[in-house]
C-alpha cells in the first residue's frame, strides 16, 4: 500500500486538498443558504466553491504540485483560476438544473427532497465533475513539468553539496 501511495503521491495530495476544499465550500455554503443566501442556493454554493478556490491554490501549488511548475508564477496563477472559473460554472451547473429545470424546490416538493435534491446535485455531482475537470486541467495546463521545482531539503544535483549531509 506504501508503495502505491508513494508512486501515486501527486494524486493523494490532490485528493486531500479537495477533501478540504469540499468541506470549506459545504461549510460556507450551508452557512450561507440557511442565513444570508436563504432565496438564493446556486449564488451561496459558488461563494462557497470562490472561498474554497482560493484555498486550493495555495495548498496545491505549495503541497500537492510543488515539484511541479514551468510557468512564472503569475501566468501559474492566472491559469489557476481561469480553469478554476470554468470548474465553478460546472460545479454550479447540476444545483441549476435541478432547481431552475427540473423545478426540484419547494412548494413543488417538500423541503428534504429540495435540500436532498440541492446536495446530490450541487455538492455531489458538481463536486465531481469539477474536480476531474480540475485534475486534468491541472496537471494540463497550470503545473505541466514535472521536476520544474525540487522538494524543499531534497537536492538531486549531484554537484551541488546537500545542507542536511553537511
Amino acid at each position: 500500500m506504501r508503495e502505491l501511495l508513494a508512486k501515486h503521491r501527486e494524486l493523494v495530495r490532490f485528493a486531500l486538498v479537495g477533501g478540504t476544499s469540499f468541506v470549506i465550500t459545504l461549510t460556507i455554503t450551508y452557512v450561507l443558504k440557511f442565513t444570508v443566501l436563504r432565496t438564493h442556493p446556486v449564488t451561496a454554493l459558488i461563494v462557497g466553491v470562490l472561498v474554497a478556490t482560493i484555498f486550493s491554490y495555495v495548498a496545491n501549488r505549495e503541497w500537492a504540485f510543488r515539484t511541479r511548475g514551468g510557468r512564472e508564477r503569475a501566468h501559474e496563477a492566472a491559469l489557476f483560476f481561469l480553469i478554476s472559473g470554468v470548474a465553478l460554472g460546472l460545479n454550479a451547473l447540476p444545483q441549476w438544473v435541478s432547481r431552475y429545470v427540473l423545478d426540484l424546490q419547494v412548494p413543488h416538493v417538500s423541503l428534504v427532497g429540495q435540500e436532498s435534491a440541492d446536495f446530490v446535485s450541487g455538492m455531489i455531482i458538481g463536486t465531481l465533475l469539477g474536480t476531474l475537470f480540475r485534475w486534468w486541467a491541472f496537471k494540463k495546463w497550470v503545473f505541466p513539468t514535472e521536476g520544474a521545482r525540487t522538494e524543499p531539503g531534497r537536492n538531486d544535483n549531484p554537484d551541488i553539496p546537500d545542507r542536511k549531509a553537511a
